[in-house]
């Protein structure tokens, strides 16, 4: 499979907060793989970010707006999960100080993204 083609077959593909949650993923992902982490850890943070760019997309498909509003946050939710497990294993020693700086920065960004996008859909 060529990811270099990035094909356009769904709206919530051409979400910036869509992209750079999948990035947040595969960055978490390489954590995942190198790090010694506990299985419940590595579980959890690979579930949690994970969550988010699929939440995304499922919420992206609903047609009701309290309806893609309650995904957008369950989103967010798990952005902060994520967000909580990397300072914990920045505190463990577990991940560097780069690693951790640049996976907040963008843990941030996905986290405004997705509340300004919540919050546009309020009733």
């Amino acid at each position: 499979m060529n990811t270099e083609l990035n094909l356009i077959y769904f709206d919530f593909q051409k979400l910036e907060v869509y992209r750079k949650s999948k990035d947040f993923y595969l960055h978490s992902k390489k954590i995942l793989e190198e790090a010694n982490l506990e299985r419940h850890v590595r579980d959890q943070l690979g579930r949690a970010a994970h969550s988010i760019a699929l939440n995304i997309a499922e919420g992206s498909a609903k047609k009701t707006n309290p309806d893609r509003r309650h995904f957008f946050t369950i989103a967010r939710g798990s952005t902060f999960e994520c967000a909580a497990i990397l300072d914990i294993l920045h505190q463990e020693g577990k991940i560097d100080e780069v690693v951790y700086s640049n996976l907040l920065k963008l843990a941030s960004e996905i986290s405004k993204m997705l509340f300004v996008m919540a919050r546009n859909l309020e009733s």
